[in-house]
């Protein structure tokens, strides 16, 4: 089953796709077009992000070899932005890219879960595109936090697909399009450290909590972005989330 959230005339609602737009939560059936998209999961947790966690990415950014152990770091809920949302370029930034990736949201408390284990404690999966403004970077093993906490600098969605419902999410392509040309491709089955591995890992010195979610990485083909460009991150399955970047004076402008 696939679920978003979206606010209509108003109020909060839980969504599912209908052949005419969206159904609302109390039976009525809405055009996309008249919701706001809002981030699928309700209660977001503490968000983990993935850095260089597929090989050719790695490689992309002059890395000689892929880490031998994940790199991790945080992220606020102040970042996450819904689908058909507008992200802000900063002015002084010329060198902002996309990160299409596979995103784990957690359903029940993990404490030191075995590899063999880990999928039952999956809630769903949904879509992140975790932009990355490489001006502000110190170095990789360190993300600065202007790079990957900027406001509304991760849309997140359009669904939440059940868990149940993705069979195999090891084995799942991802796609980026700007403008509507294809940039990026690739597949999940390439990742360095894979979902269960990861669940594993970080429960194994911390609790992870419902609602906590999980960023994957990105495959290689991130490419630098302008004002105006509108984003589709895409994950086999799970669905297409659309974004538009504008620069501050673009912004700003056209939200007078």
């Amino acid at each position: 089953m696939k679920r978003a959230r979206v606010a209509y005339a108003g109020q909060v609602y839980e969504a599912t796709p209908h052949d005419a737009g969206l159904k609302l939560a109390d039976g009525r059936v809405v055009a996309e077009s008249d919701v706001v998209w809002l981030p699928p999961v309700a209660n977001v947790g503490t968000i983990f992000a993935l850095g260089l966690n597929y090989a050719d990415h790695a490689k992309e950014l002059a890395f000689s070899k892929a880490p031998e152990e994940p790199l991790v770091f945080l992220k606020g809920p102040n970042t996450l932005l819904g689908h058909k949302g507008v992200t802000r370029m900063p002015a002084d930034v010329n060198q902002m890219h996309y990160e299409c990736e596979l995103t784990v949201v957690i359903g029940k408390t993990a404490r030191k879960v075995k590899r063999a284990d880990a999928y039952d404690y999956v809630a769903g999966y949904t879509v992140a595109n975790d932009y990355a403004l490489r001006e502000y970077l110190e170095n990789y093993y360190r993300p600065n936090l202007r790079v990957k906490n900027r406001d509304g600098c991760t849309p997140i969605g359009p669904w939440l697909t059940d868990a149940a419902d993705v069979a195999d999410p090891m084995n799942l392509k991802l796609q980026t399009t700007v403008n509507g040309k294809v940039t990026q491709s690739g597949s999940t089955k390439d990742m360095i450290f894979d979902v269960p591995f990861l669940i594993e890992y970080l429960s194994s010195f911390m609790t992870l909590s419902p609602g906590d979610l999980i960023l994957t990485g990105t495959p290689e083909g991130t490419v630098y972005l302008n004002s105006g460009d509108v984003i589709v991150t895409e994950v086999e399955g799970l669905g297409a989330l659309e974004n538009t970047v504008l620069r501050d004076d673009d912004y700003y402008g056209k939200a007078q």
